[in-house]
């Protein structure tokens, strides 16, 4: 009764109070974020290291027991799980509930620059998805319809080029982006064709010429000079710069007279045996799989990447095109989109219901505005602890709708 007679005696306050709740809901509900589901991903991160032309057996004993014995004693661990496959190792490391995923990102790199891993294997990455996931975006860079560009294998190896070397740095830019997966396409590759019988002749072996390449192919730190005041670090740098180059290198000496790679093999740009082959229209493409964080906004992401390719429209080669082939994000609207319109009728019919039994339009308008005005303020909630609109918290707030 008290709050009744001071609503009736204060009504001025009553009503400001009532518009300030409407302004600070509709103000948040601009700024919430837009989800498919409450944030249940795994804090999880993923130690990716790859062993080129290592077996399954032997990267799981040189790298995949070695980064799990590392990393296993990191605080707040929950599971280690790893799979090894053919020159990559994945160490999956899920963490209990409320890890600050930044600071358990630096403790792992910590551990892992401890770590001594084979000089053939490369620096280990960090990932912030699991692998196993499905990705938000999937784009495909291809020639336009009716371009006079071939679809040769040339141009399919531009194509990729060009993906790996401007299009995947720029989409992992943007916020929210944890990788950018290329496939399809031609990857290049410098191949070595060795001929058997020559070395044979020779009296050399395949290893004999993988050591040797490996040993004219290097960067590596040289230490440092110091002059006075002055400290310089000195890097060996011995890398082959072109083809010519590499088949020209010195792989042995026999009689006082060198042996050079092309003596024994021929050395081609090729490309690598194709794992997947990307097709839109009929026509061959490369994917662009853009996975997002584990905190990440999908519908943020989605609309980050597509002002990006805006951006890039002016500087993909003459007669290309990237088109979205999937976005999980149209999915995320529509059904948030249907909870919102189901929430609405569902307003309407309780204020028809309203109606129907009071028989006043005054009173039904006074009790009416009690259901918008409780929505918006819940919006202001849902902003001040960090909640999301997704099919959960609509639904809830669908129901409430009718309950009040």
């Amino acid at each position: 009764m008290q709050l009744i007679d001071f609503a009736i005696r204060r009504r001025v306050t009553v009503i400001m109070c009532t518009v300030a709740i409407a302004l600070f809901g509709f103000v948040s509900l601009s700024r919430l974020n837009l989800n498919l589901l409450p944030d249940l991903s795994y804090p999880t991160l993923t130690i990716r290291t790859e062993l080129p032309g290592a077996a399954p057996l032997e990267l799981e004993t040189l790298v995949t027991r070695p980064v799990e014995e590392a990393v296993s004693i990191i605080r707040n661990v929950r599971q280690v799980r790893s799979v090894s496959r053919a020159g990559q190792s994945d160490v999956t490391l899920e963490f209990v509930w409320g890890t600050d995923m930044d600071l358990a990102g630096i403790d792992v790199r910590e551990k892992l620059d401890l770590l001594q891993l084979p000089l053939e294997a490369k620096r280990p990455l960090l990932l912030r998805f699991d692998p196993s996931s499905e990705p938000v975006l999937r784009l495909a860079f291809l020639d336009k319809e009716g371009s006079p560009a071939a679809e040769g294998v040339e141009r399919l190896k531009a194509l990729r080029r060009f993906a790996d070397d401007r299009l995947k740095p720029d989409l992992e830019a943007v916020e929210g982006s944890a990788a950018v997966k290329v496939s399809g396409g031609y990857e290049d590759e410098v191949q070595v064709f060795v001929d058997q019988q020559k070395l044979a002749q020779l009296g050399l072996s395949i290893d004999a010429v993988t050591r040797r390449i490996r040993a004219e192919n290097v960067n590596l730190s040289g230490g440092r000079l110091e002059q006075g005041t002055q400290r310089y670090l000195v890097r060996t740098l011995n890398e082959f710069e072109s083809i010519e180059q590499m088949a020209g290198a010195i792989i042995a000496t026999r009689d006082g007279q060198p042996v050079y790679l092309r003596d024994v093999a021929s050395v081609t740009r090729g490309y690598k045996d194709r794992e997947a082959i990307t097709r839109v229209d009929g026509r061959e493409a490369v994917e662009l799989a853009v996975y997002k964080e584990g905190d990440a906004n999908t519908v943020q992401l989605a609309e980050g990447v597509r002002k990006r390719i805006e951006e890039l429209g002016k500087a993909l080669p003459e007669g290309t095109e990237i088109r979205v082939v999937y976005d999980q994000s149209k999915f995320i609207a529509e059904a948030i989109g249907e909870v919102k319109s189901s929430a609405l009728i569902g307003g309407l019919l309780a204020i028809l219901v309203l109606y129907a039994f009071l028989r006043d339009a005054r009173a039904t308008l006074i009790t009416g505005l009690a259901i918008p005005v409780s929505v918006l303020g819940t919006f202001v909630l849902m902003y001040a602890f960090d909640l999301t609109l997704n099919i959960m918290s609509l639904g809830g707030i669908a129901l409430a709708v009718g309950m009040l």
